[in-house]
């Protein structure tokens, strides 16, 4: 099963970012959803399908209500407070100093600063796209957890494992795989979340931290030099009820299979023991060699985390996370989801 939605294209920032000193387009954009489905649109793997409405109630579960109601009016507020047109990219630059007493902002240019853990863009269009993903999300996630599919697929947009309870960042805005493995675990499940992305899923690993219900694992870029930077070392395995619940896997850039695969292979060990009910799998694959400063996975390597996963044996949900280069993203993420299938 595969789940998919248009209202993703009412995000899409244009305004360049700031990126290892140099401004950089956007790549997170539209188009990615384009390429996903074209390439599936060659394969077997069935119809895809809309998803249906779920409302704010399940993300509730995952994301403070303050921040569900600042990310909502965020850019109407922006565009009252500064007289900008929809077409405007509210971002913010002012953020506070740590260790000090704070009474939480009113002003919308520092709210931006305060929800916010890096420099995206919130657009108009922002929050419904973000509400949709969720739908896409959950709308997969309930054909697997009712016994409909052993697996289905979530081709979300905005992204979300950055997305942490009450901030975003990382293209990420609501935490597609959070609010999924919330639902999973609201029915007594106990969910393993696998996450392969280059970049650590920063917000899933905050959501979750402290809960033995919800084990996350990721295997991805060392943080001492690439983004998010401050979360994904390998010490970091949880506090309380959830310590060993939060396993990190970090690699060197430019890993190949060999490296990649022993990684993954101890990460699913993890996994195995922990005995899940189901899985969820925050599927980025931006660790393509054609991506840029990033590992160096081929095409034939995206079949293989396929098989990797599906040797688990459990209902599972995979949910889209990153994935740049489009001449190869719609081929990577159909090479995982053949095998799945």
């Amino acid at each position: 099963m595969i789940v998919a939605s248009e209202a993703h294209r009412a995000h899409h920032a244009r305004e360049p970012f700031l990126d290892r000193g140099r401004l950089s387009e956007p790549t997170e954009v539209p188009e990615r959803v384009d390429r996903i489905l074209a390439a599936v649109a060659e394969t077997e793997l069935g119809a895809v399908q809309a998803p249906r409405a779920f409302g704010v109630e399940p993300i509730s579960r995952v994301h403070s209500p303050e921040y569900l109601e600042f990310l909502e009016h965020a850019h109407a507020r922006w565009r009252e407070t500064t007289g900008l047109d929809e077409s405007s990219e509210a971002s913010a630059y002012a953020r506070p100093i740590r260790d000090q007493p704070y009474v939480e902002p009113v002003h919308i240019i520092a709210q931006l600063g305060w929800y916010s853990h890096d420099t995206d863009p919130v657009l108009a269009g922002t929050f419904g796209a973000a509400v949709a993903a969720v739908d896409v999300t959950l709308t997969a996630w309930e054909a697997v957890a009712d016994g409909r599919e052993h697996v289905a697929y979530a081709c979300t947009r905005p992204p979300g494992h950055h997305a942490a309870t009450d901030s975003f960042a990382g293209y990420c805005y609501l935490n597609n795989a959070a609010v999924a493995a919330q639902a999973w675990t609201d029915r007594g499940a106990r969910v393993a979340i696998v996450d392969v992305d280059y970049h650590h899923g920063n917000g899933t690993q905050q959501i979750f931290y402290d809960r033995d219900d919800v084990l996350f694992v990721s295997v991805h870029a060392d943080p001492a030099f690439e983004y998010p930077f401050f979360l994904g070392f390998a010490g970091e395995r949880g506090w309380g009820a959830g310590e060993d619940c939060n396993r990190n896997f970090p690699l060197p850039a430019g890993t190949e299979w060999n490296t990649y695969g022993d990684a993954l292979a101890t990460a699913l060990a993890v996994v195995h023991k922990f005995g899940p009910d189901a899985v969820i799998v925050s599927l980025g694959v931006d660790t393509a060699s054609e991506d840029p400063d990033t590992f160096r996975l081929v095409a034939d390597d995206f079949p293989r985390i396929g098989a990797a996963i599906v040797a688990l044996d459990r209902p599972t949900l995979v949910v889209q996370e990153g994935g740049y280069c489009l001449d190869v993203l719609g081929r990577n993420v159909v090479g995982v989801l053949k095998e799945l299938a």
